[in-house]
């Protein structure tokens, strides 16, 4: 049995404009808070600040089932310290496929759960989506707790424009696979989000230095809501010499300017190129020619069928 007790929210005066946090706080109690069998709640924890765990999200992990978790040990005392109990089962990438057919065999015999993972929302760069996606094929009905995602939370810190952005999460380390996509967001006119560990970052700042201009603009953003969180608003170039002289510390987002309008017409490389040579040039880079199709019709801003037709 959890320890946790709801707090009940003072209901305020009647009038006020509608849709305003006065009417919503009025509704709280009502607006989907009840937790209902045979659903599956996606929960969202904190990314370095407990403070950051929203009341909902304390509830629904109090009133759930069971819980399926990344790593049952982190989880663990992240519900000791909330004053809950509940069964745990481990959901991570090497079990998926079977703990993910047992999770929704318990769901829809009846029982409610909630996903979460060491850090953050489930199913963002995470096997929550293939669990999500087998939910949605046996009509099990998902839903979602919103709350950290280090991602947006770097974008909105960056400086850089957020109207349009993407997500890419970590890039392959298999060298012709990173090589290949870096090509392609080369020209990626909207602002980019990557994850980066510590010992890999000096790399990639070089990689990304190689494939986008030294004079592109990154924010480096780390340690999010913890003590030490540091966000660095600097061109590739001066990361690169930052981390010469500094050490990378803790997990990284990197927000990426996109490629300017110039740099995907003008002063682009394949500017004077024909479209086969244009495909050619990736395949000296060692795409495959698929890929190499797909890059330079990305590069063009036409459809991959209207670059195919022109190499056959």
């Amino acid at each position: 049995m959890s320890s946790f007790k709801q707090t009940a929210l003072p209901h305020p005066d009647a009038g006020g404009e509608e849709g305003s946090l006065a009417s919503l706080i009025g509704t709280a109690r009502e607006d989907k808070n009840k937790i209902e069998g045979g659903t599956l709640y996606l929960v969202a924890t904190p990314i370095g600040n407990l403070d950051d765990l929203s009341l909902r999200a304390i509830k629904t992990l109090a009133e759930v089932d069971f819980i399926a978790a990344e790593d049952t040990r982190n989880s663990v005392r992240l519900l000791t310290y909330l004053g809950i109990t509940k069964p745990l089962v481990s959901y991570f990438e090497h079990n998926k496929r079977e703990r993910g057919e047992e999770i929704v065999a318990r769901l829809a015999a009846g029982e409610s759960c909630a996903l979460i993972t060491d850090a953050g929302t489930p199913a963002i760069s995470d096997p929550g989506e293939d669990l999500v996606v087998l939910c949605a094929a046996n009509g099990i009905p998902v839903t979602g707790v919103p709350g950290c995602c280090a991602g947006i939370d770097a974008l909105t810190l960056s400086g850089l424009p957020t109207g349009r952005f993407c997500f890419e999460g970590f890039l392959s380390t298999n060298k012709a696979e990173r090589r290949e996509r870096l090509a392609v967001l080369a020209r990626e006119v909207r602002t980019m989000l990557l994850h980066e560990a510590p010992h890999k970052l000096r790399a990639t700042l070089t990689d990304l230095a190689a494939a986008f201009g030294p004079d592109r603009r990154v924010a480096l953003c780390r340690e999010l809501t913890k003590k030490n969180e540091e966000i660095l608003r600097l061109t590739l170039a001066e990361a690169i010499a930052h981390y010469e002289e500094n050490d990378p510390r803790g997990e990284y987002v990197l927000v990426i300017e996109g490629a300017s309008e110039k740099e995907c017409t003008e002063d682009a490389f394949w500017a004077s190129m024909s479209v086969p040579e244009h495909v050619e040039h990736y395949m000296a880079q060692g795409m495959r020619k698929n890929d190499a199709i797909k890059a330079a019709a990305h590069d063009r801003g036409v459809p991959k069928n209207e670059v195919y037709q022109q190499v056959l």
